[in-house]
């Protein structure tokens, strides 16, 4: 036995092994560097630095849908806007327009009258002012039908509340009963839209 350890020590010198292990002996030597704990993955793997740089995640499909019908809905709403204003601006267009073609075309008819009263100031022929005036009216009566404005017929005619006005009822008969008999104000039209209401005597 004494032999076989005097062996073990010439073979494994100062280094030699403790009695059934396997691990090299620390006598003598310093072992603070020597550790059971193994490296992990963990440790191995590098932290992230402030350096690198960070990816926003990309929009989604339905946020993406959001934002499509939000920018139509402002187009929308701009085109609307505007399509307002220049209908509003074309009404008033239109208003003053029209307004001024029918002063300019009843212009001459004014003249006629100033022409027929400076007239009937100078001549005493009646019949002659007479029928200078039926022909002023006659023009202002053609001007106004070329502007689509008719006189509203009455006279003879069943009473209609949607064209003429009762002012006045006076026995006239059966054969007249419920028919204009007279007529106190002309009604006109303007197309097919009343002007103003024919002021009617209506038999009964």
């Amino acid at each position: 036995m004494k032999k076989e350890n005097t062996y073990n020590q010439e073979v494994n010198g100062d280094e030699g092994f403790h009695a059934g292990e396997g691990y090299p002996s620390c006598e003598g030597t310093p072992c603070d560097n020597v550790t059971d704990e193994q490296p992990t993955d963990a440790d191995s793997v590098a932290e992230p630095t402030d350096e690198e740089p960070l990816v926003e995640p990309e929009p989604s499909e339905e946020k993406e849908e959001q934002i499509d019908w939000r920018d139509k809905y402002i187009r929308l709403q701009a085109e609307f806007d505007n399509f307002r204003k220049r209908t509003l601006r074309e009404k008033m267009d239109l208003v003053q327009t029209g307004g001024s073609d029918v002063l300019k075309a009843i212009l001459p008819v004014l003249d006629d009258m100033q022409r027929a009263i400076e007239a009937s100031e100078k001549s005493e022929d009646i019949a002659a002012l007479r029928e200078g005036e039926r022909l002023v009216v006659q023009k202002f009566i053609d001007t106004l039908r070329q502007k689509s404005v008719t006189e509203i017929e009455a006279k003879g005619e069943p009473f209609d509340e949607n064209l003429h006005e009762a002012v006045a009822r006076f026995a006239a008969g059966e054969e007249n009963k419920g028919k204009v008999i007279d007529v106190v104000q002309r009604g006109y039209k303007l197309g097919e839209r009343v002007l103003r209401f024919a002021k009617v005597v209506v038999g009964e």
